[in-house]
């Protein structure tokens, strides 16, 4: 019972994506705007019952559109039950078992420090439950437990100005795939107009997927990636993206990447909705912000650099290709699983290089179904090229 609870808990609705198209992310985050409610409440008004979150007295909101009812039974994300651990300074591992094993103990352990500072203020972000007309209201999902200041920069409007910014710098652009995560929403876009020859890098290498050769197509094109998190794990970013017309392995180049974090100031208790005024100042500013980065990262001077950055590291030829793979994987904390893709992408890469290594991982990251973990390996590329050189 309790074990089948715990897989229950950890589970979103069907909401998330991977490589999709845009059309297909826009109409999610459509139908995931209808859904929102993000709520002001102090510890007093939240408990757990069931391993669910139970919000009870808090005020509900009439407007134009009508009322809308916070009080309710929430089922928290895997997201939401590390953000109850990290504000209650409960250890996440015991948490987890909790809800595996014992979930009348993690009823007991959350309401005891919730009880213990009644008037400390969160953040929920949620989803309503869907009602039939008629029905008790549904089960609705706690996808977030925050901070009372965190600056709500939602998906959709961040992509709506984001791409604002991108028709502005007039560079002709494509989005090649999204992705959508409990944890973040990622979009890449690439330019291939902008694309400068690289034979250096890409000599002697091959695809994994279709063996076509870099030889042939010694190409690397410019892009970015847009991420944002609504839930507290990560700010709004664009990074820069180099791309390997072959193979399409993308190199994210982390040291140059621009930011806007979600701070803001406590907000007072109850729905939160923001003004319109607030919400044009904030979305003009990731709009200018974008279109001055996507101007630099899709120069050809940019990519350029960024290419003769890594030929001459990428051209170290490894004596003992599996060993250095496994200083690589373990200096950066690669999961052993990971490692042996990474080893089969680097045989069937051909190169014997540093810079095959480096491939080995983007082309890896696009294998891996889960969009976080994919993002977080592809964004290890030019680290792990680097400490394969040193390696040797």
């Amino acid at each position: 019972m309790t074990q089948q609870f715990a897989e229950r808990a950890t589970h979103v609705a069907p909401t998330g994506t991977r490589n999709a198209q845009l059309p297909d992310l826009v109409a999610i985050l459509e139908d995931q705007g209808r859904r929102k409610l993000d709520v002001i409440a102090p510890a007093s008004a939240l408990r757990f019952a069931g391993g669910n979150l139970r919000v009870q007295g808090v005020e509900s909101l009439i407007s134009a559109g009508g009322v809308t009812k916070v009080d309710g039974i929430y089922r928290p994300t895997a997201v939401a039950d590390e953000h109850v651990a990290d504000k209650l300074r409960i250890p996440l591992a015991y948490l987890r078992r909790m809800r595996t094993d014992n979930v009348p103990l993690l009823d007991e352990n959350v309401n005891a420090w919730l009880r213990s500072e009644p008037e400390r203020r969160f953040m929920l972000r949620a989803f309503r439950g869907s009602t039939s007309p008629g029905a008790a209201p549904a089960e609705g999902v706690a996808r977030a437990v925050l901070s009372d200041s965190y600056k709500l920069m939602d998906n959709f409007d961040m992509l709506l100005a984001a791409l604002d910014g991108v028709k502005r710098s007039g560079h002709p652009t494509r989005i090649t795939g999204c992705d959508l995560t409990d944890r973040r929403m990622y979009v890449r876009v690439e330019s291939e107009a902008v694309a400068v020859q690289a034979r250096s890098l890409l000599r002697g290498y091959r695809s994994p997927f279709d063996g076509r050769s870099g030889d042939e197509l010694p190409l690397i094109s410019a892009g970015f990636v847009i991420t944002n998190s609504e839930v507290g794990s990560g700010a709004y970013t664009i990074t820069p993206r180099a791309v390997v017309q072959v193979c399409r392995n993308g190199m994210t180049v982390a040291k140059d990447v621009m930011r806007a974090v979600h701070l803001g100031g406590r907000q007072d208790e109850g729905v939160v909705s923001w003004s319109g005024q607030t919400q044009r100042r904030t979305l003009e500013l990731i709009t200018s912000k974008t279109t001055d980065a996507v101007r630099t990262f899709l120069s050809r001077e940019y990519v350029e650099a960024t290419v003769r950055g890594m030929e001459a590291a990428a051209g170290t030829v490894l004596a003992e290709p599996t060993k250095t793979i496994e200083h690589v994987t373990k200096t950066l904390s690669i999961t052993a699983e990971a490692k042996d893709l990474i080893l089969s992408h680097f045989v069937r890469g051909g190169q014997m290089t540093a810079g095959g290594v480096m491939q080995a991982i983007t082309s890896t990251a696009q294998t891996l179904r889960d969009a976080d973990q994919a993002a977080a390996l592809e964004a290890l590329a030019l680290p792990a090229l680097t400490a394969a050189a040193a390696h040797g």
